[in-house]
């Protein structure tokens, strides 16, 4: 009895971290209000439960600001023909999406352009957006 007791606390720590990493969209980005921002890529992180796209991007000062952008989910993002190596250290692009509701230089992708306009992904009909 105790080695299954032992078992199931295991169990349920290990589950509870991952339920804790995925989040209400709701609860962390403002969907009343939309931005863009265009900067260079610092870093693609193509890892559950959303990837992450880092950029540094100039502010209205011309001051060099940090900014992440949460994407989908990595299986929905390879249906749209995304792979880890979509985005590149050094490319400049321009992503829309909603604010984090913080004010943090957080946000969550809409779209995402490559600097030549071409849209990164292929939307896909029928498909939950995460």
């Amino acid at each position: 009895m105790p080695k299954a007791l032992t078992s199931f606390a295991l169990a349920a720590l290990l589950g509870g971290s991952a339920v804790s990493a995925h989040h209400s969209f709701a609860v962390f980005f403002d969907d009343t209000k939309t931005i863009e921002i265009s900067g260079s890529v610092t870093e693609f992180r193509f890892s559950n439960p959303h990837a992450i796209i880092a950029l540094e991007v100039k502010n209205k000062a011309g001051m060099v600001e940090e900014w992440k952008a949460e994407t989908n989910a990595v299986t929905l993002l390879k249906r749209r023909g995304w792979t880890k190596d979509s985005l590149k250290p050094g490319e400049v692009v321009t992503i829309d999406g909603w604010p984090s509701r913080d004010g943090a230089n957080y946000m969550r992708m809409r779209t995402i352009k490559k600097a030549d306009g071409t849209v990164l992904g292929t939307p896909v009909r029928n498909q939950r957006a995460d």
